[in-house]
């Protein structure tokens, strides 16, 4: 069957095709992206402004337009951080579905995290034994561990990229002291519930997914995109650390020439790669390998484990 999954976070919206049957590994088919950046259109209350919501509607329009023209049976939509945190979103829900007949569904941050696991268990497999996974998104940093497709630990931060590039990092070259100032707090929140994970052992394979971390990954010396996605990928914590410096000095658009860096999450990075160090640090792992498969592929795999 050919499905479509629409997820709305707080970066980008993004439309994936697969070819998919249960027992199989889902086959992109097709991929549209947007860069709708809710989180940076939420109003000083909270509340997602109508810009933001306008942009919402016309790339969700576009979405049911392309899975329509792809074949798609279904289409599945769900929606992160920006959407589940902000102070409208019943009613941002609500227009969604008046103006596209689409259902959003809002997932916790625990679901991202369970689901962006199972993701994970399905691409390394049992032989990895017990997994951590760690996700940077746009609003959130997920946090899952486990032995089994469930895991015992899944946890959401408030930590994302997006989030703290806006609320921590307003100039185009952050300064020292506003950086700083970042660095202590994101630690401070990943210690504060770090011991739920530390208790129960990090684990045999450490793992890392999303955007950012690729990112991070292919400026640290990883393999591009076109070797293919089972190509081994790390983000060594070593050379994370003798990048952070550089990244720090650097403006948006010089970050925007370094391999593996859109131009629309150019302006993130750095604050991503100061959770990624943290994390690495608070957990004493020296490298995180990097999967191809994230929170998009859970979805589809739990939707056709039901069927």
């Amino acid at each position: 069957m050919r499905e479509a999954v629409l997820d709305i976070g707080s970066n980008t919206g993004h439309l994936l095709v697969v070819d998919a049957h249960r027992g199989a590994a889902p086959l992109p088919a097709f991929s549209k992206k947007a860069a709708l950046r809710l989180a940076e259109h939420l109003s000083a209350a909270g509340a997602l402004r109508d810009d933001g919501v306008a942009e919402l509607i016309a790339f969700i329009r576009a979405s049911l337009v392309v899975a329509e023209e792809q074949g798609c049976e279904t289409v599945t939509a769900f929606a992160t951080s920006a959407i589940r945190e902000a102070t409208n979103t019943d009613k941002v829900l609500k227009t969604v579905q008046q103006k596209t007949g689409v259902n959003l569904t809002v997932l916790s941050g625990e679901e991202e995290a369970q689901l962006t696991f199972l993701a994970v268990r399905r691409w390394f497999g049992w032989s990895s034994g017990r997994l951590a996974v760690f996700d940077i998104g746009g609003g959130s940093l997920e946090i899952a561990a486990g032995a089994d497709e469930r895991p015992d630990v899944a946890q959401s931060l408030e930590l994302g990229a997006g989030r703290l590039t806006r609320d921590w990092l307003p100039d185009d070259v952050p300064s020292e002291s506003s950086y700083k100032a970042l660095r202590k707090y994101i630690r401070t929140e990943i210690a504060r519930e770090a011991g739920a994970l530390l208790r129960a052992g990090v684990g045999d394979h450490s793992v890392a997914t999303s955007k950012t971390f690729r990112s991070l990954a292919r400026v640290c010396g990883a393999a591009p995109s076109a070797e293919g996605s089972h190509v081994r990928r790390m983000l060594p914590r070593g050379e994370l650390k003798n990048w952070l410096p550089k990244l720090a000095a650097m403006n948006r658009a010089q970050v925007a020439q370094l391999p593996g860096v859109s131009h629309a999450r150019a302006h993130q990075l750095f604050a991503g790669g100061l959770v990624a160090e943290a994390v690495m640090d608070l957990y004493d792992i020296e490298a995180l390998e990097i999967c191809p498969w994230a929170l998009r592929e859970g979805v589809i795999l739990q939707k056709l484990d039901t069927l």
